[in-house]
């Protein structure tokens, strides 16, 4: 499996941004999505996540609210909206895939993801 994570790019604090992830030979029902980033110098931390088929969605706290998750079944792709940006929002954007079954619920720690992508580079100006 290989994932694709795009839509990276510079924002102004303010700002919106539509990142996406496509997988190669496209994704499968039992399937969980999620996205995780990484601030210069933090670890990384889970974002947000979802089920492929049910659509049930899994949120880091500090994120509710201006970062919401979804599928495009159309495209095959998994999608993360940011609104309203902050500079702290900076870093890259990694998708992952949960291919195991192991979970109801989209799962929220990263050892819980067994596929990897290369990442998407978010900067915002303030």
């Amino acid at each position: 499996v290989q994932l694709q994570a795009s839509g990276g790019g510079f924002v102004q604090a303010g700002g919106s941004l539509r990142l996406s992830c496509a997988a190669s030979g496209g994704i499968f029902a039992r399937w969980h999505m999620g996205w995780f980033r990484q601030a210069p110098g933090k670890d990384r931390e889970f974002v947000a996540a979802i089920n492929w088929r049910s659509g049930r969605t899994s949120y880091a706290d500090s994120m509710k609210g201006r970062f919401t998750i979804s599928r495009d079944t159309a495209k095959e792709m998994v999608v993360l909206q940011v609104t309203t940006l902050i500079p702290e929002d900076r870093g890259v954007y990694y998708c992952a895939a949960d291919t195991t079954d192991n979970w109801t619920r989209p799962p929220v720690r990263e050892g819980d993801y067994n596929y990897w992508g290369q990442g998407t580079l978010v900067t915002v100006s303030s």
